[in-house]
């Protein structure tokens, strides 16, 4: 199997349903019984593959860590309860007290937030670089730089960075490079061919099949020597390439309790095999919006990757995303556009099937300072669109009697 829709269609399960079902039930129990008292402790060990309580691991969740697995082709998949709780279990498997991380300020506001503040708490530091600057972001690397970490698109700036690039420096530097592909997942992007160690994602977006569930998923490619890393190196002798796996299954996702519910795994293993087709519609969508608001006068700028950056056609050329942006002359005539609006839902959300719009200064960046969204790249003229499935002409005409209202 090659194609992408075949491989999250026809995963097979791990073991024998006992019915012959052709999706994997919902295994929404709690625990599981073992035969014999030296199985129960066989599993605990690790010595017998065995589920025994949900909030380790589950049948159903597991299963679709197996279909995502097919379909991305990672090395192996973790499943957890949001996109930010993937960026929590990950952040602090990789680093520790004292170790920083290199990112941007133009990512989405609570991943800011997490870097910012809850991990700087802990004594996790992070160095904030322009990463489209390659020279710049080496510059900023030290011996404490545990990961380069960026958005494939930013949100809701809509930066694009050359991934290759940054790939030679973490190569050079011996450290991960992860990427957030929440708005560019596997179909839209293909992460190791651009040199991505690790690929997190909010499957809450795309995956979910229109907006069903929360979750989040961390995928490993195996293409890390993790000996590299002094929180791993020990496990990396014993597990080689999936040492973060194991470490993330067995300890970091278990004592975080932030494990998939096995109803979201099964609802997201139906999203994942109609993804395909989703995306392509939304993305396709998308594009002609972009286009057709450049046309309108009340509309200062647009902006989407999938227009005129060839960057971003190159790294994403199955589509650069359901996601553009555009500025109206101020404030206040944004929230008179967003209030004459009718088909288009008044939101926070992306790669629903619906069309969703925010002003991202008043809602997801409403928390910082004035300063802080300059800094950020966030504002108050800007409005995000989250680009859906509907018909094309349908969301044209909505967009064009707002504008002319306000």
């Amino acid at each position: 199997m090659s194609g992408f829709t075949t491989k999250s269609i026809h995963a097979k399960f791990l073991k024998k349903d006992a019915h012959n079902a052709l999706h994997m039930p919902i295994y929404d129990s709690v625990a599981f019984a073992a035969d014999t008292a030296e199985d129960l402790e066989a599993s605990f060990r690790g010595r017998k593959p065995a589920h025994t309580y949900s909030r380790i691991s589950n049948p159903t969740v597991e299963h679709f860590e197996q279909k995502i697995k097919n379909f991305s082709g990672a090395q192996g998949a973790v499943a957890v309860a949001s996109g930010m709780a993937a960026l929590s279990a990950l952040f602090l498997a990789i680093a520790g007290q004292g170790d920083n991380i290199v990112t941007t300020r133009h990512i989405f506001g609570n991943t800011y937030s997490l870097l910012s503040a809850t991990l700087k708490q802990w004594g996790l530091e992070t160095i904030y670089t322009d990463l489209t600057d390659l020279r710049q972001t080496e510059n900023v690397i030290n011996e404490k730089t545990r990961a380069i970490f960026l958005e494939t698109i930013t949100n809701p700036q809509l930066e694009v960075a050359d991934i290759t690039g940054l790939a030679e420096i973490a190569r050079r530097k011996k450290i991960l490079l992860i990427a957030d592909t929440t708005l560019t997942p596997p179909y839209l992007f293909d992460a190791p061919k651009f040199g991505v160690h690790l690929e997190i994602l909010s499957s809450t977006k795309y995956i979910s099949g229109g907006a069903t569930s929360l979750g989040g998923l961390i995928l490993d490619y195996g293409t890390y020597d993790y000996r590299g890393n002094p929180y791993l190196a020990e496990q990396a002798r014993k597990f080689g390439p999936s040492a973060l796996l194991n470490i993330l299954k067995t300890r970091v996702c278990r004592d975080l309790g932030n494990i998939l519910s096995p109803h979201n795994a099964y609802l997201q293993s139906l999203g994942l095999e109609t993804l395909v087709l989703r995306a392509k519609l939304s993305c396709a969508n998308t594009l002609k919006l972009a286009a057709f608001l450049r046309t309108l006068p009340p509309v200062k700028k647009v902006n989407y990757p999938g227009l005129d950056n060839a960057l971003a056609q190159k790294q994403f050329p199955n589509g650069a995303g359901a996601l553009l942006t555009f500025e109206l002359a101020d404030r206040a005539k944004c929230f008179q556009f967003l209030n004459r609006l009718q088909l288009i839902r008044r939101a926070t959300n992306l790669n629903d099937n619906k069309t969703l719009i925010i002003h991202p200064a008043s809602t997801i960046f409403s928390e910082y300072t004035a300063e802080q969204k300059a800094e950020m790249g966030v504002p108050e003229t800007l409005l995000r669109l989250a680009v859906g499935i509907e018909d094309l002409a349908d969301l044209q005409e909505d967009l064009q009697q707002a504008l002319e209202a306000a």
